[in-house]
C-alpha cells in the first residue's frame, strides 16, 4: 500500500509514479452499438407516477439502493403530490424485472421532491435523505425496507424550504457526513409572485460527532436544482459544485464553494479561476472522460446543456467546454419535435453495452408546456465511440417515447450484467427497461464482458464516498469517483458498474478517501465482487434468490 502524492511543478500537476499514464489520453475499442431496452414497467408491478403542480415542475427523482440485504437494487419514488413509493426488488437474476410496493406511513411521504440513498451512521444498513416541499426528512434504515424517522434523533433540522438539491461527504476525521441540501424558490415568494430564490445549506456535525450541528447558510442562492461533492482537482478534499436554474435569478451564475475542514465554505471567485457560467442548470453528472485522471462534468439545461474539462490542469477550477466536438450537446430532439430545443434534467455516465467506453444518458421533457421547447422530446442514450466522441442511440434502444421525464438512474437490477434503466416522468407512470443486450425479452444476450464492484470500509462513511475506483483491462483504463448527489433530485448507491469489452479479467485499485492507495487486486470478469478495505483480494458475491437476505 502507499500514499499517493500530487506534485505540483510549473502549473502541472501529476500523480507520482503516474504520470506517464496520464500524459496523454487513450481510447480504447470501438462502439458495439445501442443494446436492446424493453419496458415491464407495468408486468414488473411498477406503477407509479410523479404529479403536481407548480411546485412539482421541477424534481421527480429515484434513489437506488438495496433495502433488504439481499444485493438487489430497490427503488424509492418521488411522487409530488402524491405519496412517495418504496418498491422491492423481487427480479430473478437474468429474468424479467419484478418489483413489490412496501407500504409504510414512515415512507410514503408527501410532498416528495426527490431522494438520495446514503449510510448516514455507518451501520452497513442504507438510509435515505428525503427532499421535500416543506420539513425535509431523514430515515434510518432497519433493515428489511424498513426505516424510521431520524430528525430528532440525529437533530437534522429539516428546514421547510422547497429543496431539490442534495450531496454528502466525509469532511476529514469526521463520523458523520456533511449534507448539503439546494433549495429552489422560497415557496412564499410563489404565491405572491416575486419569485425569489432561496438560500441553500450546509450541515456539519457537531461537537458530539454523531449528530448535526446548526445549519449554515451558503449565500446567494440562485434556485439550485443540482449539487455535486466533488475532489475535482484531486486536492485530497471535495468542493461543493452547484447547478443553478437561470429563469429565475438575472446576476447569479453556476456555483463552486470551497469547503475545507474546520473553516467556513467560501465561493471560488474569478480570481482564483472561476468562470461565470449562466444556464438554465438542472443535473450534474461526472465521469473522467479525457484520461487524465480528473472528472469531466455534464451539465443539464435547455438546450444549452455543457460537457466541460479542466482548461489549465487541476491548478485552478478554469474549465472549457467540449460537448460540440465530443457531440454531446443533446440540444435539440432525435426524433419528435425537430425544430425546437430540448430540455435536459437527469445525467449519468455509464456503460450500458459493456464495451469499455462510457456512454451518457439524459432524461428529457418539457417543464408543463412551454412554448419554444420541445413537448415530444425524448431521453437520449449518447453511445460512446473510440474516438471519445458520442452518437445518439436512443431509437435504436427503444427508449424513445414522449413522456416528461425528470430523474433516472441506470442500475443492473436483475444482476445480469447489463444495466437497465427506470426513468420517473411527470403526470405518467414510471419507465422501467430491461436491457436485453443483443437478444430480446425471451432471450436476451450479452455484449461485452463487466463487473460490478462494492467498496467499503470500517468505521465511518462505509461505502468509501470521495474514493476514486480504477480499473484496468487490458490495455483500457477507466476512472470513477464514488459520490452522492449529482443527477436531478436522486441517485444511487451499491454496485458500481464496468463494461470490458473483450477482456476476461480486470485489476482494480481503489484511492481511499484519506489518500491512501490499495495494491491492484485482480477480478475475473462477468460477476459480482466486494473490495474491503484492509482485506486483500477481491471477495466474490452471488446473489441469493429473491426474497432471501445475505
Amino acid at each position: 500500500m502507499g500514499r499517493r502524492r500530487w506534485v505540483m511543478a510549473s502549473g502541472v500537476v501529476a500523480v507520482a509514479g503516474l504520470a506517464t499514464a496520464f500524459a496523454v489520453p487513450r481510447l480504447w475499442g470501438s462502439s458495439s452499438g445501442a443494446p436492446r431496452y424493453v419496458e415491464e414497467a407495468a408486468a414488473a408491478g411498477l406503477v407509479h407516477a410523479y404529479d403536481g403542480d407548480f411546485f412539482h415542475f421541477v424534481g421527480g427523482g429515484v434513489a437506488v439502493f438495496d433495502c433488504d440485504g439481499d444485493g438487489r437494487q430497490d427503488l424509492f419514488l418521488a411522487g409530488g403530490s402524491r405519496p412517495a413509493a418504496l418498491f422491492r426488488n423481487r427480479s430473478p437474476v437474468g429474468g424479467a424485472l419484478r418489483f413489490e410496493r412496501v407500504s409504510s406511513a414512515t415512507t410514503d411521504l408527501s410532498d416528495v421532491v426527490g431522494a438520495y440513498p446514503i449510510d448516514i451512521d455507518g451501520d452497513g444498513t442504507v438510509d435515505l435523505a428525503v427532499l421535500r416541499i416543506g420539513q425535509n426528512v431523514l430515515l434510518r434504515g432497519k433493515g428489511d425496507c424498513r426505516f424510521e424517522p431520524a430528525n430528532q434523533t440525529w437533530h437534522y433540522d429539516g428546514g421547510d424550504d422547497w429543496t431539490t438539491a442534495f450531496s454528502a461527504t466525509w469532511e476529514s476525521g469526521d463520523a458523520f457526513p456533511t449534507l448539503a441540501l439546494g433549495n429552489y424558490l422560497e415557496p412564499d415568494s410563489v404565491r405572491d409572485r416575486s419569485y425569489t430564490c432561496a438560500d441553500n445549506q450546509l450541515l456539519r456535525p457537531d461537537a458530539s460527532g454523531r449528530r448535526f450541528g446548526q445549519p449554515i447558510k451558503l449565500a446567494p442562492g440562485y434556485c439550485s436544482l443540482s449539487m455535486l461533492f466533488s475532489d475535482w482537482n484531486r486536492s485530497g478534499h471535495a468542493d461543493l459544485r452547484v447547478s443553478n436554474d437561470r429563469q429565475y435569478y438575472r446576476h447569479g451564475q453556476e456555483q463552486l464553494w470551497h469547503v475545507l475542514p474546520g473553516r467556513a465554505p467560501t465561493l471560488w471567485t474569478a480570481e482564483e479561476g472561476w468562470q461565470p457560467v449562466q444556464i438554465w442548470g438542472m443535473g450534474i453528472a461526472s465521469y473522467d472522460l479525457t484520461g487524465d485522471g480528473y472528472p469531466e462534468v455534464f451539465l443539464t439545461s435547455q438546450a444549452d446543456n455543457r460537457l466541460q474539462t479542466l482548461a489549465d490542469g487541476p491548478m485552478q477550477p478554469r474549465y472549457r467546454d467540449i460537448a460540440v466536438e465530443r457531440g454531446a450537446t443533446a440540444h435539440e430532439p432525435y426524433t419528435g419535435d425537430l425544430e425546437l430545443r430540448s430540455t435536459a434534467w437527469h445525467a449519468e455516465f455509464q456503460d450500458v453495452n459493456n464495451d469499455g467506453l462510457v456512454d451518457l444518458f439524459i432524461s428529457k421533457g418539457n417543464v408543463e408546456a412551454q412554448q419554444g421547447y420541445a413537448d415530444r422530446d425524448p431521453n437520449n442514450l449518447l453511445m460512446g465511440r473510440e474516438d471519445g466522441t458520442f452518437t445518439e442511440g436512443g431509437l435504436d434502444a427503444g427508449i424513445a417515447n414522449f413522456a416528461r421525464s425528470r430523474g433516472a438512474a441506470l442500475a443492473d437490477l436483475n444482476l445480469d450484467g447489463l444495466l437497465d434503466l427506470v426513468v420517473v416522468d411527470r403526470r405518467a407512470n414510471v419507465e422501467l427497461y430491461r436491457n436485453v443486450g443483443r437478444g430480446t425479452a425471451a432471450a436476451p444476450a450479452a455484449m461485452g464482458h463487466w463487473i460490478g464492484i462494492r467498496v467499503l470500509q470500517d468505521g465511518a462513511n462505509r461505502d468509501a464516498v470521495g474514493a476514486w475506483v480504477e480499473v484496468r483491462a487490458g490495455d483500457r483504463v477507466m476512472r470513477r469517483e464514488i459520490t452522492i448527489g449529482g443527477g436531478h433530485a436522486g441517485g444511487q448507491l451499491g454496485w458500481i458498474h464496468f463494461g470490458l469489452g473483450e477482456a476476461r479479467e480486470a485489476s482494480v485499485t481503489i484511492t481511499w478517501p484519506d489518500g491512501e492507495v490499495d495494491a491492484p487486486r485482480a477480478m475475473a470478469a462477468d460477476g459480482f465482487g466486494i473490495v474491503q478495505r484492509g482485506v486483500d483480494g477481491v471477495q466474490p458475491w452471488s446473489p441469493p434468490s429473491p426474497g432471501a437476505a445475505d
